[in-house]
């Protein structure tokens, strides 16, 4: 019961049993499909947002950067003329580069990743309305649509998309020098400094990262609807950081896992679609939300004492041995 992906699927299990309970129309195909749909952007984007918590940041600015992205991929498409592919990429290029300005103010001009990516989501968002005077950019491109609603195999890409992300985050975090360095510089940054780490070169690493993810999940956006707008991505940071939180992440930094972050995202979409099912009106939606965000921040922040209190249990009323015969049958 000890690892790491054991607490964030059980936690989703429990969600989808009380989902279940609530309606009859969650394990229907069409809605398990959709399911499939909502969570592969979410999933995606939290991989950025847990490698930043994990080397000791938090980013506020992934919704506010995908609503930028999306308006410049649509004007990319449909006003400048560049060609599809090239967009794309140039996306995803940019996105990246938005992140390493949020890491390279966080690391190397030392302001808190809070306040740098605070400013970000308000600095993103404004830029994001500059565009096609505000307004949003619909039929960007016929190519774009089948980048989501397309299949391999039988499978939808954004499915695909997931899996491929999720198989090369955990690469990174287990098997590449990268990874170590991040974990390393959230657990401890002035010892990673002291053992010869070039902890600002992670720290913007790692956000540049954030921003990549944040730029698939504005392509897949973009996609899944065939247009830009100022307005997506609203609150998708907040979900992004509860995913990682229930996933397991630890806001001091250093701790988790990013596969976690899967179940994570599932939780949340999860509860979002229970809601959709039952009716429930977004104002109350956004309480629950609210209240998931708390309650796992406050797992994360109640771990430490969680297991003193089971150790000092233990040791309080240590294991039973089994009766002998005379005590038994005395």
């Amino acid at each position: 019961m000890n690892h790491p992906l054991t607490g964030p699927a059980v936690a989703t299990l429990i969600v989808a049993l009380i989902v279940l309970s609530t309606t009859d129309r969650f394990l229907t195909a069409g809605n398990l499909s959709n399911l499939a749909l909502q969570v592969s952007i979410v999933a995606i984007v939290a991989i950025g947002s847990t490698l930043v918590i994990f080397v000791g940041g938090i980013d506020l600015s992934p919704g506010s950067m995908i609503a930028l992205l999306t308006m410049l991929l649509g004007s990319m498409l449909k006003f400048w003329g560049v060609e599809f592919w090239v967009a794309v990429v140039l996306t995803l290029i940019i996105g990246a580069a938005l992140g390493g300005i949020n890491g390279f103010v966080t690391a190397y001009l030392r302001i808190p990743a809070f306040i740098t990516t605070l400013a970000g989501l308000s600095a993103y968002r404004g830029l994001a309305f500059m565009f096609n005077n505000g307004s949003p950019i619909f039929d960007a491109s016929d190519r774009l649509e089948p980048l989501f609603y397309g299949h391999v195999l039988g499978m939808p890409l954004p499915l695909v998309y997931v899996v491929l992300s999720f198989a090369a985050a955990h690469w990174l975090m287990r098997h590449m020098r990268l990874g170590r360095e991040i974990y390393a510089v959230g657990g401890n940054a002035n010892a990673a400094y002291l053992s010869g780490l070039k902890v600002r070169r992670t720290q913007l690493l790692a956000f540049a990262i954030a921003g990549f993810m944040a730029a698939v999940g504005a392509v897949l956006m973009a996609a899944r609807l065939n247009s830009g707008s100022p307005n997506y991505g609203t609150g998708l940071e907040l979900q992004a950081i509860a995913a990682a939180v229930i996933g397991g992440a630890s806001l001091a930094g250093g701790r988790g896992d990013v596969v976690a972050t899967l179940f994570g995202a599932l939780t949340i979409t999860i509860v979002q679609n229970g809601l959709n099912l039952n009716a429930i009106q977004t104002s109350t939606q956004n309480v629950v939300i609210g209240v998931i965000i708390v309650l796992a921040v406050g797992i994360d922040m109640w771990r430490d004492e969680i297991g003193r209190l089971q150790f000092l249990a233990r040791l309080r009323w240590p294991a039973r041995r089994a009766p002998s015969k005379e005590e038994e049958y005395p």
